[in-house]
């Protein structure tokens, strides 16, 4: 008898970081709907993006006066967990699911954390460092790109293994860079692009000391240079 799952069971640390995603968007779409929390439920989605986003502009304010007060400075890491719709939540939930299974069946747990909140700072340093870009950083895709580079990693090792094709574990961030720049030309994203592609390869060169063996193989290059 085959009592094997239908589905199988994502990794505890993934479901750890797609359901404050979740929970939320449930939250501010039963608001808006009306079915909970009255009128003024109408507004939660802008009150938890004015609460959450990250505004470049106040990181360099805090980072010109040296004053970095705690409402502020969390939203480094509470950025991507809110969004500006539904659709933008779900791709963001999907893609985190389906990535993030993938990664921590290879990484361990903490390791998968490390890339998602590294890959998210990365995100919000890049929008800090650009002084063009005013507007604010919002939404899951920044760690979930990181969690891309991070699953490009694990193709790009298995290239070197096999002697495959190593720029064939590129193609998907090709594919999605590509894509996003598409949509660039025609006014549909900004700045956004940045933050993502910044995720990416902290994601990537995160890998070299967080994967299984990373510290010892990182010492071993160090002791060869």
């Amino acid at each position: 008898m085959n009592d094997a799952a239908p589905l199988n069971p994502l990794p505890p640390v993934v479901w750890a970081l797609a359901l404050p995603m979740i929970a939320m968007e449930v939250v501010v779409t039963l608001g808006a709907s009306g079915l909970v929390g009255g009128p003024e439920a109408i507004g939660w989605r802008l009150q938890a993006l004015e609460r959450f986003v990250f505004a470049p502009d106040i990181m360099r304010a805090m980072v010109e006066q040296g004053d970095y007060p705690a409402n502020h400075m969390i939203r480094l890491v509470s950025y991507p967990f809110v969004h500006s719709s539904m659709t933008h939540a779900l791709f963001a939930i999907v893609i985190l699911l389906a990535l993030g299974k993938m990664v921590a069946e290879v990484f361990r747990w903490w390791a998968v954390l490390v890339i998602f909140f590294g890959a998210t700072l990365a995100g919000a340093a890049a929008y800090t460092v650009l002084p063009m870009v005013h507007l604010p950083l919002y939404g899951g895709y920044p760690p979930v790109y990181g969690l891309i580079g991070a699953f490009t990693w694990l193709l790009w090792t298995r290239a070197l293994v096999t002697g495959g094709n190593r720029l064939s574990a590129f193609g998907m961030i090709g594919f999605l860079i590509g894509t996003q720049l598409l949509f660039t030309l025609f006014g549909g994203v900004g700045w956004e692009i940045v933050a993502d592609l910044a995720g990416f390869v902290i994601g990537f060169l995160m890998c070299f000391v967080v994967s299984p063996g990373g510290f010892a193989r990182l010492a071993s290059w160090l002791r060869q240079r």
